[in-house]
């Protein structure tokens, strides 16, 4: 959490007050999900604290690859670091735990099947973030 913090205090914050877009691959989310179902830390207590870190900030739109596990590490070519030695049991949890995020309406997560190539998968971000900007969701 105190990473979240610097984050929000040191870039987030100073660049929104700037009018820029931010771009983040991980926030709160990750926590509720590595920590929460996953890691068996109460949820609560993690969005409890967290809204106190993030002071208010939250995303607009969050995206979620999707991709199976077995797709995942087996495009991993590189030693596995700490959390991605975890196992599977626990990766399974991860995965289960951004889903279940993504059906509550109030964290606007869009799943996006990762098992397509990279320009299909870019492709789908960069339309669904056209869709939201005509509209302006963005703030």
């Amino acid at each position: 959490m105190a990473a979240r913090a610097q984050l929000v205090e040191q870039v987030i914050r100073p660049a929104l007050d700037q009018g820029i877009i931010v771009v983040s691959d991980r926030y709160l989310l990750a926590n509720i999900v590595y920590q929460g179902h996953a890691g068996g830390i109460d949820i609560g207590d993690i969005v409890t604290i967290g809204r106190i870190v993030i002071d208010g900030i939250t995303p607009d739109i969050t995206f979620y690859l999707d991709v199976p596990l077995e797709i995942a590490t087996a495009r991993l070519n590189r030693p596995l670091d700490r959390m991605e030695r975890m196992g599977i049991e626990f990766h399974n949890r991860v995965r289960e735990g951004f889903l279940a995020e993504a059906t509550k309406p109030q964290n606007k997560i869009v799943v996006v099947d990762a098992t397509k190539s990279i320009e299909e998968v870019q492709a789908e971000i960069r339309k669904t973030i056209q869709n939201y900007t005509s509209v302006g969701a963005f703030r």
